[in-house]
């Protein structure tokens, strides 16, 4: 696990500032604490940042092919190195190390840009061929690990493993993209390919981009997607043997280490899984205890701490836990110097604490991200079934004016009991498949981002909605149920805008590498073609993966109601947040954005420190964003 970052010329050979370069590749010196290296040549520069994790005596980087040709700098992991290497060497080609890393510079001698398809695994590289005067860039099948690149007027592309190694660049202009904003505001993150910058761009997953001297740069294009092809029928109970061979394997292939590993362990179905899988390969191979690491919250609404104590005493962990107090919002500043852009999602907060206490005794942590999304978790998703079946039975052009009046009608009642707020739902009804989807997802509705935003603003987005990004994916979407459609859409935003997004910087702000079983591109081929109600049937998510699972796993860790990583800020912004709410709603930092009605902002917060609204998912998207323009005027 480490840090990239590089600059080429696309225009001629200009020499490239070794200071520069050495300063750029610093500012990510906490992604790869163990060692840095520089390559320059004329028009190119190469740098990297490395957590020593495989082959730690020979994989420094940026690594060569044998005549020095070909150079790569790479972050993440290829778990099928093992078996690359004597593929690769049988077809002539010579390894100087043990490393993963080697494999990509051989496998583009060998393969080309079809390298990417024989590698399995997380990966986010950089690779110059001098012979064709060319730099290939890619990303992993579902993003797991970042990449960010931009073009500068100078002619300059520059890229990096974090959006502060493009910034940081001499030239860089940063210049807010007013859609991003728009987009920022409605899911809580810039989903890809956008950043906050209209000068910058990330790379989207399942995307590789060559890019040669003297041409213009292209755009990136994909070569892998989750299919969505239905399987050869199979029985359930054949389906849920097969499950856990899958993710037995999966596991297993991640537990390649030199370093300390082990696992993070939230008392859910899904890191208690993949515990439970490594447990067994453990005694199976006469390993030692699984190392497990879980926070605990000192207020009950929030603490899963004892399920997971339930499992770390099933499988007999080496387990560690810390307490998060419930005023724990030291960390908002640092955030936004972490996620260079705004990002709205509170989870980050302890996302950041598990992954601090998980350093004191790992340096590689396996994670359960991805089983909600591969096995339809998420009670949205059980809500949109419902919905989408109203939708089916009465015609858009009689279900606009009906709902859509009714949900103008009906009061928003965030006080109420569950099955009095019927607005949302009113609302979600008078939309097409893909609107209400946005609708349920959005941080902040179309009704609110229409009255938090100035008027000035508006006119620029011209009618842009933050909405197209969804409809932009469902227009190539494979699936074929409606449950599997927005299933598709999460893995295509939610998952990698928000949940890996999350944990990349979380991770490695403290030099931890996470690995994601669920995310394995194999596996998900599988699961995704497996029948629907495999995965949700009578209002019950993860289906087949909890009964696969009941032999592993106590039966209230899988069938309790879920309580996500959340943290309570709708009560600090009551209590100790309240001020520093209203200074941020009032800086003249957000007022000099020319974005926002101010007096719009400060009434948002008046009523939900009031009682009358909760407004507190809204709120914190701004607290953030007035964090990051804070952070924007200290960067270099």
């Amino acid at each position: 696990m480490c840090g990239i970052t590089g600059v080429f010329d696309l225009r001629e050979q200009r020499t490239i500032n070794r200071d520069v370069l050495a300063r750029v590749n610093d500012m990510q010196r906490h992604r790869g604490p163990d060692e840095g290296g520089l390559h320059l040549e004329p028009g190119l520069g190469l740098g990297h940042r490395r957590l020593s994790i495989i082959d730690i005596a020979s994989g420094q980087q940026p690594l060569f092919n044998e005549d020095g040709s070909v150079a790569v700098v790479f972050n993440g992991e290829i778990y099928n190195f093992v078996e690359l290497i004597p593929e690769l060497t049988a077809l002539g080609h010579t390894f100087k190390t043990r490393s993963d890393t080697e494999t990509i510079v051989h496998a583009w001698e060998q393969w080309g840009e079809d390298c990417v398809h024989h590698f399995r695994g997380m990966f986010a590289f950089a690779l110059w061929d001098r012979n064709k005067q060319s730099l290939f860039l890619a990303r992993d099948r579902l993003g797991v690990k970042p990449l960010y690149y931009a073009v500068t007027d100078d002619g300059y592309l520059v890229f990096g493993s974090e959006l502060k190694a493009i910034t940081a660049w001499p030239g860089f202009r940063r210049q807010l993209d007013d859609h991003a904003v728009e987009e920022y505001f409605s899911y809580g993150y810039v989903p890809e390919p956008r950043t906050i910058y209209s000068t910058a761009l990330k790379m989207p997953p399942g995307h590789r981009l060559l890019i040669k001297r003297g041409a213009a740069v292209g755009q990136p294009r994909e070569y892998w997607d989750v299919p969505f092809q239905p399987l050869p029928a199979l029985s359930l109970e054949a389906a849920e043997d097969e499950l856990i061979e899958r993710l037995r394997e999966a596991v297993k292939i991640r537990m390649i280490s030199e370093v300390p590993l082990g696992a993070f362990l939230s008392g859910g179905v899904d890191s208690s899984a993949v515990v439970a899988m490594m447990a067994g390969l453990n005694e199976q191979n006469g390993g030692q205890p699984v190392k497990t690491c879980s926070i605990a919250f000192s207020d009950p609404k929030y603490n899963e701490a004892g399920y997971a104590r339930q499992v770390a005493e099933r499988y007999r962990t080496d387990h560690h836990v810390e307490s998060v107090e419930a005023d724990d919002f030291s960390l908002v500043d640092e955030l936004a110097h972490l996620y260079d852009e705004p990002y709205a999602d509170s989870s980050a907060m302890p996302t950041y604490r598990v992954c601090q206490l998980a350093r004191k005794t790992v340096t590689v942590a396996l994670s359960g991200d991805g089983g909600d999304e591969n096995f339809a978790g998420y009670r949205r998703y059980r809500w949109h079934s419902y919905e989408e079946r109203m939708r089916r039975v009465l015609p858009h052009g009689i279900r606009k004016p009906l709902f859509g009046g009714l949900g103008a009608l009906y009061p928003k009642a965030d006080w109420a009991p569950k099955v009095l707020r019927a607005k949302t739902t009113f609302e979600a009804m008078a939309r097409d498949t893909v609107e209400g989807y946005f609708h349920g997802v959005s941080l902040m509705g179309n009704s609110l981002r229409e009255r938090v935003f100035s008027r000035e603003f508006k006119r620029r987005l011209n009618g842009y909605s933050a909405v197209e990004v969804l409809r932009r994916h469902h227009a190539r979407n494979p699936a074929r149920d409606m449950v599997s459609q927005v299933q598709y859409l999460d893995m295509k935003t939610y998952m990698v805008g928000d949940i890996l997004t999350k944990v990349d910087r979380a991770s490695m702000a403290h030099a931890l590498e996470v690995r994601v079983p669920f995310l394995d591109h194999k596996l998900m081929e599988w699961v995704s073609g497996l029948p629907v109600d495999f995965k949700l049937r009578g209002g019950e998510g993860k289906f087949m993966l909890k009964r696969a699972l009941e032999p592993y796993l106590p039966h209230d860790i899988m069938y309790r109601r879920k309580m996500g990583f959340s943290i309570p800020v709708a009560e600090w912004f009551r209590g100790p947040l309240r001020e520093k709410l209203a200074s941020a709603l009032q800086s003249q930092r957000m007022a000099d954005t020319g974005l926002f009605d101010m007096a719009y902002l400060m009434r948002m917060a008046d009523e939900h420190a009031r009682g009358v609204r909760d407004y507190s998912a809204s709120l914190w998207a701004l607290l953030m964003f007035d964090a990051f323009l804070r952070n924007q005027e200290i960067q270099p």
